[in-house]
């Protein structure tokens, strides 16, 4: 894991080298509203913690983390192709690191950087998939969101009672001879 300490090392620099790729992309031109300093702390973390990330941390780990920082960037107005765009250069540029400063001189060691590269593209893979379902997690929120302060402004205006009708107790109401009674 030579590699990994590698990457921990230089985790400040590799963190400034993808801030700068994600705010001059096209493709990722959303992060332009996001400080270079937030942006950078975030890649940061990950790349000074990688070992950690590939080693010891768990799915749910890589869930949670992921799929938090989607919902954050999902209200931060950052869209969900662009966020996958921008983790994807996160990946490219640790790969572009490690192929300028790795030099396998021996096949142990070239068999632990294909381990290592198999390692980054799974914890990508996940971080992706996690990401998104954080971005539809946040919509769907965002959408019941919406229809309360839909309900709570017709209420508001005498457009609806504040009572809540509970659905089930309607179906199930039956006078004495067993009819369905109709509703109030």
């Amino acid at each position: 894991m030579k590699l990994v300490r590698l990457i921990e090392a230089h985790s400040e620099s590799l963190s400034r080298g993808l801030t700068e790729q994600i705010q001059n992309s096209e493709r990722t031109s959303d992060f332009r509203k996001i400080q270079s300093a937030d942006l950078q702390l975030a890649a940061s973390e990950v790349y000074r913690h990688l070992g950690e990330w590939l080693l010891q941390k768990t799915e749910r780990d890589v869930a949670t983390r992921f799929q938090n920082v989607a919902a954050r960037r999902a209200s931060e107005g950052i869209g969900l192709h662009q966020f996958v765009w921008a983790l994807m250069l996160s990946r490219d540029h640790l790969f572009r690191f490690l192929r300028h400063e790795s030099f396998a001189d021996n096949i142990i060691a070239l068999h632990g950087e294909m381990e290592l590269f198999g390692l980054l593209n799974q914890f990508f893979d996940r971080a992706i998939y996690h990401s998104i379902l954080g971005y539809l997690q946040a919509g769907e929120t965002a959408a019941k969101g919406e229809l309360q302060r839909a309900r709570d402004l017709a209420i508001s205006i005498g457009l609806m009672s504040g009572r809540r009708i509970q659905h089930e107790s309607l179906e199930s109401a039956e006078d004495e001879t067993g009819r369905r009674i109709a509703a109030p």
